[in-house]
């Protein structure tokens, strides 16, 4: 296996946080780059996301986990400059 990602380039969680231990590729192969919330069966999950409702989910997600605002916005801001946001 290639080098893995340190964090999803799709959401930006920590991939050693992933259960799963990340995404699966078609061939059920483990995505070094994106986490299973994120990437199954070698496509995105919500194929259409926007830059600015991925940082909604995840200020979401982080906030249901009593987050502080300030950590919550350091999460979100790196969305845009993620390998899926490249393309």
């Amino acid at each position: 296996m290639g080098k893995t990602d340190k964090q999803c380039q799709s959401c930006g969680m920590p991939m050693k946080r992933d259960v799963k231990g990340g995404g699966s590729e078609k061939d059920g192969t483990l995505s070094a780059m994106y986490c299973s919330s994120c990437y199954q069966n070698g496509t995105f999950t919500r194929p259409n996301i926007s830059v600015e409702e991925m940082q909604k989910l995840v200020d979401d997600v982080k906030n249901d986990m009593r987050w502080l605002k300030f950590f919550r916005w350091l999460a979100t801001r790196q969305i845009p400059k993620l390998a899926r946001r490249k393309k």
